[in-house]
């Protein structure tokens, strides 16, 4: 082989090695100059029973989820590998598991790994759109892995009988959940370890292993702030610390010990946040967002957008036990009675759920598919990101100056009783109940939507109009 083939096949080879560490999010992890010293001396630990107490976006959840893949694959660099590793991940419930702890595994365990996936909802060709019972993984020192995952809300009981080798809890479980767990690792001599944001005050967790009060020589912890992650933009710390309150960033960017956790957005004024509906100029429609439901309730509500930056919510639709042709057919009409903007074909775009995309087994086509063909084009690639999607929110509610740059027309009665009843259920998470008007506000402020365009032909009788409607919009009319 001549000089010149030689050195382009080792081209080829170095540009395919780059390609395949760029997709492997795992190959990745605290792989280059920045690394994050708070996880390394978390897997550095050799003790059994280990937490993070960290705050939110503090990186715990990363550490904790690259920890159990490390340990199924029998690649762990700095413990002892074991052979056929059976492990549970714990999340406060289902809906937390999908969004969270399964979500964080699913991204680091790369698909040629998974010998198989067994889901308790959903298809397991999209695990990441269901509801995941257990995960199976080659493991390299022959045979396979299991990670099985586990929520709070199923009791004690559900959490009996099995010989584990590793628990990981993504949060605070309860104090019965937790002992039980303890007794599920004793045979095996197995790992116990938490990442946690410590919102619940004092708890038995913060006596047993933030005090160690029986000196438990097998405990060991670490707190992460938000300085210690070194992947979290400056800019993006500045946002999380304007979203809440002295008393509440002890615990958020801290990781400290709080005393309780309350309402999500106590930013939330009716006199100043709640306004009387007024005709919206055309040029202000933005967009669609819909959080979708069968026997759930489906909402749904028209976003617009002024000339400053300003957002309005006009237009609400909400329902439950329907069909996508009801729930198509009244979006259609409201938006028919706003004069709401569509394409050449006379459909209408919104933004969606990425759980639409689930096909169940009682349908052959998913609900975005059902609802495009409908004329309603769902996007679904929505960021989902609960954290950064609240504390955007929390922004919007509450500028530097005191003013708020987001208002809800008084007709969107179900957008504004979950704005007065969001409560945090701690760590990451709001309680997930009556949140379906919530999520889908987070999807649409999380495009960072941006101001209207002015058309500069308008006459001067038109801007005055404009002029007019601006003060109306800012006048803070209570319902």
């Amino acid at each position: 082989m001549e000089r010149e083939d030689i050195l382009k096949r080792i081209e080829e080879i170095e540009n395919e090695l780059k390609k395949r560490r760029r997709n492997d999010k795992l190959a990745r992890y605290n792989a280059g100059r920045r690394k994050h010293k708070k996880q390394m001396a978390f897997h550095k630990c050799k003790k059994r029973n280990r937490w993070v107490f960290g705050g939110n976006r503090s990186g715990k959840t990363e550490c904790g989820a690259v920890e159990c893949v490390w340990m199924l694959r029998g690649i762990h660099p700095y413990r002892t590998n074991r052979k056929e590793v059976f492990g549970w991940a714990v999340s406060l419930s289902q809906q937390v598991q999908r969004d969270v702890a399964q979500a964080k595994i699913l991204s680091y365990l790369p698909k040629s790994w998974i010998a198989d996936i067994t889901m308790l909802s959903g298809r397991k060709d999209n695990p990441a759109g269901g509801v995941i019972d257990q995960i199976k993984v080659r493991n390299i020192f022959g045979g396979i892995s299991t990670l099985g995952f586990k929520s709070c809300d199923q009791g004690r009981e559900k959490f009996q009988g099995s010989s584990l080798d590793f628990v990981w809890f993504d949060e605070e479980p309860p104090k019965d959940v937790y002992e039980e767990c303890v007794m599920r690792v004793m045979d095996k001599r197995g790992d116990i370890f938490g990442t946690m944001t410590p919102l619940k005050g004092r708890t038995y967790i913060y006596n047993e292993i933030y005090l160690n009060t029986r000196n438990n020589p097998e405990i060991w912890h670490i707190s992460a702030t938000w300085e210690d992650n070194p992947f979290l933009p400056k800019k993006e710390q500045r946002i999380l610390e304007k979203a809440f309150d002295r008393s509440a960033l002890d615990a958020r960017k801290f990781g400290k010990f709080s005393e309780g956790a309350g309402l999500v957005y106590p930013e939330f004024d009716e006199s100043v946040h709640v306004i009387e509906p007024f005709a919206v100029p055309k040029e202000w429609h933005e967009n669609i967002s819909i959080d979708p439901g069968l026997n759930n309730p489906l909402s749904a509500h028209w976003y617009c957008v002024d000339y400053d930056g300003n957002v309005y919510v006009i237009a609400e639709h909400f329902a439950a036990g329907k069909d996508v042709d009801f729930h198509a057919g009244a979006i259609k009409e409201i938006s028919a009675k706003l004069g709401w903007k569509t394409d050449g074909r006379g459909r209408i775009n919104a933004l969606i759920d990425s759980a639409a995309n689930q096909r169940t087994l009682a349908s052959a086509k998913s609900v975005a598919e059902l609802f495009s063909e409908r004329g309603i084009l769902v996007n679904t690639n929505v960021n989902k990101d609960v954290f950064s999607g609240i504390a955007r929110v929390k922004a919007f509610l509450k500028q530097d100056n005191g003013e708020g740059n987001l208002y809800i027309f008084s007709n969107c009665v179900n957008m504004i009783a979950e704005f007065k009843g969001y409560l945090w259920a701690g760590g990451d998470t709001p309680v997930k109940r009556d949140d379906h008007c919530m999520d889908e506000l987070r999807y649409f402020i999380m495009t960072r939507p941006r101001p209207a365009e002015k058309d500069e032909s308008a006459a001067p009788v038109l801007a005055d109009k404009m002029r007019k409607i601006k003060r109306l919009a800012r006048g803070r009319k209570r319902i």
